[in-house]
């Protein structure tokens, strides 16, 4: 039998506009530009800051949508699912090919400057997290991983993006995505959403991120509708219906947070991977093979609760010193510096380990009930769910230790009216999404105004909308046809 042709999402020949019939089984869509709406209105704004900068029009536009994370926060870099949904918020990238071999780029926002360089020499300079670097982590994930024979082509491009910046809602994931997306597109390269996902998660971390891959396999993977279960090793995606008469609420806690600017994100994943390799010893393992606590898990054949118990077991609830980890690895700081910590991480003296890898385990099981309970069905469905995000709030509060006062602020506002809140993102600031019954959505952002708010003086100015929205489950990364 022959495979089914999609002829309505094809792959160009080139970027001429000449197209070849692929199959559509897995390949990011390829869409008509939207005709009207508020889309239409960015991308033609977009198309105007494009002749403007490059006196002509792009070719195409590639785009890749935010994320929010319903539950499992910190838990993808240590190898365990999550359970995040795209949101309409996205960043939009307009592209057209030059004969100068450049990468030249500009931003609809002046206040993030323009960029040029040689787009086959791109060097990302990791101590300066400028914007533009992240789409060339894109460019760079493409030239080592894409399958591309000989040089790259010169392009030219410009950037929209409606994705607050360090909000936690994955701004900067969205940009490599869109940026990768868009130099594959250029270079007729038929690659997979899951491959592109994994690509992503690699390459952006080119800027010192040592991320688990979530905020790129949900912007490459998502489908109108649905949340998403995304497990790791390997990479597997299962829609997930959310319950009926549930809406989700994401609201700015206007404390931004840039996880590649400090070493607070490196920070946990070091921890995590410090427990694990401790464990792995404690249990006769080469420790030195291990790095991520679901690895541990899985060889060990135990059961979330178990590795809880495990824990502590193991650990006191108290900050180890370098020192003493060595020691507990019967090795030197120089080898752990070598074989576990991140560049950015080798400073630091102490490390928790019995709280982060506790979170991580108690994580990981609420993501399975998680889902359970939406395929439940059941009437109490709505109550179940809202009570684990309050968990999983307490835990990042207390022990990864990676909420904010003003995330907690939102949060504590939350619990008269939303089913339950927590933080989302990577926290430090960013995002806290909560979970509402649909009939109390907009008494419940009222309150949010009132009680916080009207309250901010960074709030003065701004469209509300911009910091305080409710999203249905968006679709993934797609290119829109000129």
């Amino acid at each position: 039998m022959m495979p089914e042709i999609c002829n309505s999402l094809p792959w160009p020949t080139d970027v001429s506009g000449l197209l070849k019939t692929k199959m559509c089984d897995n390949l990011p869509p390829i869409q008509a530009r939207p005709a009207e709406g508020f889309q239409s209105s960015r991308l033609n704004s977009l198309v105007e800051k494009f002749a403007s900068e490059y006196s002509s029009n792009p070719q195409f536009c590639a785009r890749a949508p935010g994320r929010v994370n319903l539950i499992g926060e910190h838990v993808d870099y240590c190898g365990y699912a999550v359970f995040p949904m795209a949101i309409d918020l996205d960043i939009l990238i307009a592209v057209e090919t030059n004969i100068t071999g450049k990468l030249n780029l500009v931003n609809v926002e002046d206040k993030y400057p323009s960029f040029s360089c040689d787009i086959n020499n791109v060097e990302i300079d990791k101590s300066c997290p400028n914007w533009f670097n992240y789409v060339l982590c894109g460019v760079q994930g493409i030239k080592e991983e894409g399958g591309i024979q000989g040089l790259l082509t010169g392009l030219n491009i410009a950037v929209s993006g409606n994705i607050p910046p360090s909000s936690g809602l994955s701004s900067s994931s969205a940009l490599v995505c869109a940026s990768a997306l868009a130099v594959a597109h250029v270079h007729n390269l038929s690659i997979s959403k899951d491959d592109f996902a994994e690509i992503c998660a690699r390459c952006e971390r080119h800027v010192g991120t040592q991320g688990g891959g979530m905020d790129q396999a949900i912007s490459f993977l998502a489908t109108s509708g649905s949340a998403r279960l995304i497990e790791f090793n390997p990479l597997k995606s299962t829609p997930v219906t959310l319950p009926h008469g549930a809406a989700f609420v994401v609201a700015n806690s206007l404390a931004p947070m840039n996880k590649a600017a400090t070493s607070h994100y490196n920070c946990r994943v070091m921890e995590c991977r410090i427990a694990c390799q401790i464990m792995a010893k404690k249990v006769g393992l080469a420790w030195k093979e291990y790095q991520r606590l679901g690895e541990l898990q899985k060889v060990l054949g135990k059961s979330l609760p178990e590795m809880m118990t495990f824990v502590s077991r193991t650990f006191e609830s108290r900050p180890y010193t370098k020192a003493e980890i060595c020691e507990l690895l019967s090795t030197t700081e120089e080898e752990l510096d070598k074989c576990t910590l991140s560049e950015n991480t080798r400073h630091i003296q102490e490390f928790k380990l019995h709280d982060r890898a506790q979170h991580v385990f108690s994580e990981a099981h609420r993501v399975w009930e998680f889902k359970r309970i939406c395929d439940s069905k059941s009437e109490s469905a709505l109550q179940d769910l809202g009570k684990l995000m309050q968990e999983s709030h307490n835990s990042t509060k207390l022990l990864y230790e990676c909420s904010h006062p003003k995330l907690d602020t939102l949060v504590d506002l939350s619990k008269s009216l939303s089913l339950g809140a927590r933080l989302t993102g990577a926290g430090w600031g960013g995002c806290m999404v909560a979970m509402v019954k649909e009939e109390d959505a907009e008494e419940y952002k009222q309150h949010l105004i009132k009680e916080f708010y009207s309250k901010e003086p960074s709030v003065n100015g701004k469209e509300i909308n911009s910091v305080l929205f409710s999203s249905l489950p968006s679709p993934g990364a797609c290119i829109y046809r000129f």
